[in-house]
């Protein structure tokens, strides 16, 4: 059972069912960048599955400040939903079986096709990141 953590009216579980996240991450000048994600809860955390290459894991390593948001699939925040500040870290490879095991418990065969597609990719190589928020 995921704790429920209050960020004012924003709760991690009310982020964990939203069908997307909006995670804003910040540049080195504070410029705010959204991305839509798929995002899961577990263990008091909020899990996000990413390319390694992508650029919120390059912010991320510079700052790991973020702002998450329920949205839709294009970020449109939805319903007026509150924001919650959190601090995200990139996950070694102990821990991505379990961002696996939250997402795809979550999302079903969607997550398993994405995942297993870049298995295919992979080539001994980790094409993927998992992050973790803490809000």
């Amino acid at each position: 059972m995921t704790p429920r953590r209050t960020l004012g009216a924003m709760t991690l579980d009310e982020l964990a069912r939203a069908p997307y996240v909006r995670l804003v991450t910040y540049r080195r000048d504070g410029t705010p960048v959204p991305t839509p994600v798929w995002a899961a809860a577990g263990d008091g955390r909020l899990y996000v599955w990413t390319r390694s290459d992508s650029g919120k894991v390059k912010r991320i390593r510079n700052s790991g400040r973020v702002t998450v948001t329920p949205c839709d699939a294009r970020g449109n925040v939805t319903g007026g939903a509150p924001s919650a500040e959190g601090e995200a870290v990139l996950l070694d490879g102990t821990e991505l079986p379990r961002v696996r095991r939250a997402l795809a418990g979550k999302y079903g065969w969607r997550f398993r096709i994405v995942d297993g597609g870049g298995a295919l990719l992979r080539l001994g190589k980790r094409p993927h990141t998992g992050i973790a928020v803490t809000l």
